[in-house]
């Protein structure tokens, strides 16, 4: 989904509600300057933490908005290796939620490029974690003679 479709469904959503932007900026914490900007298609998808707090405040499923952002798809849900740990998911879920928008040269990529460049970081970060819980303790017993 391009950012003018989801800033549409953004709006919608909020009319639908009878919510008016600074009424839904002042519910969201998500300042009014923004909510204009997303729904009118000229900043990117909102990262997954601002989209909880439009969610929140619309009183939509947080997961209806995720995927109307093209956000972690369901099907790609799958992809989490059965043996992450909560710990190990929590960890996979911030990474993705920290990022912010994705530029070259200054410029926001396309969302195909971006669920590429996603897919690479997905497959990297279940690799390391899966390596780093290979790897054995330290010899803790290092005792001097």
């Amino acid at each position: 989904m391009s950012e003018t479709e989801f800033g549409f469904y953004l709006k919608k959503a909020r009319e639908s509600k009878g919510i008016s932007v600074n009424q839904l900026a002042l519910e969201s914490g998500i300042s009014n300057a923004q909510i204009s900007r997303i729904e009118n298609g000229l900043r990117g998808i909102p990262k997954p933490e601002t989209i909880r707090k439009l969610a929140e405040a619309l009183q939509i499923p947080y997961e209806e908005m995720m995927g109307m952002a093209g956000h972690m798809p369901d099907d790609r849900k799958q992809d989490i290796p059965a043996w992450a740990t909560s710990r190990d998911k929590r960890d996979f879920k911030k990474m993705l939620e920290e990022d912010g928008e994705i530029m070259f040269d200054g410029i926001p990529i396309n969302d195909t490029d971006k669920q590429r460049i996603m897919d690479v970081l997905t497959g990297f970060f279940w690799e390391a974690k899966q390596m780093n819980k290979r790897k054995k303790p330290k010899d803790s017993d290092n005792t001097k003679e």
